[in-house]
């Protein structure tokens, strides 16, 4: 069965349309396919890092309120992200459900670890010191991952452990937040519920 999901979110802040399909790592029959615009340069650039990474087609058009701040359309992104993830993954079955990836970018080290349980928790230490990366303010990054982890009713852990630079900080955060992802969602080729209640 085919791991898809296309949702479209409206509210008075923002218009988002996301496509997604969780089955497109290397060597799959399915071609990736990423085209990203929320009218942030450094937003795009972390949501195509997640998907290249996460073995995932990702198709996200954002238009929101850009004149008032980034807040919106940073959060009400990561919700829809969240939203089309947790309905493309579907019954919590035959999957390994905790992921954990490292991942380097020049001085910076990132680490993710994420449980795919229907227990929506987050939490990030960054060490962001830098206001904005581009038009991205650096106090939405964390924001992000929690909106993220909210609606696709996940557990995160984020912490980048070490780097000197902000850019190189969060995105080594956002491609070991894809490798964590890419391992969760990874197929057993069973259908067991992996909990030892039987229900997640």
């Amino acid at each position: 069965m085919a791991r898809t999901a296309t949702i479209s979110r409206k509210t008075n802040e923002t218009q988002i349309d996301v496509s997604i399909n969780l089955d497109c790592t290397s060597g799959s029959s399915n071609a990736q396919i990423i085209d990203i615009s929320t009218g942030i340069g450094f937003l795009d650039h972390m949501y195509h890092a997640l998907a290249k990474h996460g073995g995932m087609s990702l198709t996200m058009k954002c238009q929101g309120d850009l004149w008032i701040d980034d807040h919106h359309t940073a959060e009400d992104s990561a919700i829809a992200l969240g939203t089309a993830f947790k309905q493309a993954l579907g019954e919590i079955r035959g999957i390994r459900r905790y992921g954990t990836g490292f991942a380097p970018l020049d001085e910076a080290l990132s680490r993710a670890v994420i449980d795919i349980c229907s227990r929506p928790y987050c939490v990030t230490e960054l060490g962001l010191k830098r206001e904005k990366i581009g038009d991205l303010s650096t106090e939405m990054i964390p924001h992000i991952f929690h909106s993220f982890a909210i609606a696709a009713g996940v557990t995160l852990h984020v912490d980048v452990l070490r780097g000197e630079n902000d850019h190189h900080r969060s995105e080594s955060a956002f491609k070991a937040l894809a490798l964590a992802i890419r391992q969760a969602v990874e197929q057993t080729g069973g259908i067991d519920i992996p909990s030892t209640k039987g229900v997640l």
